[in-house]
C-alpha cells in the first residue's frame, strides 16, 4: 500500500483524531496516548509536532490518500543518553499488516541517523505486542532484553522489550 511520511500540519488534525481513536492502539502505548482520542488531543499533538519539529525530535505523519493514518517519530534523549533516540509509532488498525509501519520505521531511522548526532535508536514495546515487535525485527532492531514486571497499564503489570538499532 502506498503511503508517504509528511511533516505534520493542521490539515491532518481531523484524520488523526479519527484513526487514533481506537482502544487497541491506546492499550499498546503509554498513558500519554489517551482513549478516547479526541479532536483536542489531535490538535495538541499536531501543534506540538509542528513546534518541536527537527529540534531534538523528528515526527512525521503517515499519510495514505491525503489522510494522516498514523505517526512515527524519534525523540532524542538527553544527559548521558544524548547519543540515543527513542522510536515511537502507531498506525490506524485498518492499515495493520500491510508493511506500512516497517517501511515508515526504516525511513524515519535513516533520517534521524543523518540529521542528529546519535548512534542508537531504541524502542520499548510491551512484550505481548507481537505486531510491534515484528516491525522492529523486520527493520533490523535487535532484542536486547525483556524488562520483567516493568510496566503498569490499566492497573495490570506487563513486561516490556528493549530493542535497539545501532548506527552502522
Amino acid at each position: 500500500m502506498n503511503f508517504t511520511l509528511e511533516q505534520w500540519n493542521k490539515s491532518y488534525i481531523s484524520s488523526m483524531a479519527k484513526h487514533a481513536n481506537n482502544p487497541k492502539i491506546a492499550d499498546n502505548l503509554r498513558d500519554g496516548f489517551p482513549h478516547p482520542y479526541t479532536s483536542e488531543d489531535a490538535e495538541w499533538y499536531v501543534n506540538d509536532c509542528i513546534e518541536k519539529n527537527d529540534c531534538n525530535q523528528i515526527t512525521r505523519a503517515i499519510v495514505v490518500d491525503g489522510e494522516a493514518v498514523g505517526s512515527v517519530g524519534i525523540f532524542i534523549k538527553d544527559d548521558v543518553y544524548r547519543k540515543s533516540g527513542e522510536l515511537g509509532y502507531w498506525l490506524g488498525e485498518e492499515y495493520w499488516g500491510k508493511g506500512i509501519m516497517s517501511a515508515a520505521v526504516r525511513q524515519i531511522c535513516k533520517e534521524a541517523f543523518a540529521h542528529f548526532d546519535i548512534i542508537r535508536i531504541f524502542a520499548e514495546p510491551y512484550s505481548h505486542n507481537t505486531g510491534s515487535r515484528r516491525v522492529l525485527e523486520k527493520t533490523g532492531f535487535t532484542l536486547e532484553g525483556v524488562m520483567k514486571n516493568s510496566v503498569c497499564k490499566h492497573e495490570k503489570i506487563y513486561d516490556y522489550c528493549m530493542y535497539a538499532l545501532l548506527k552502522g
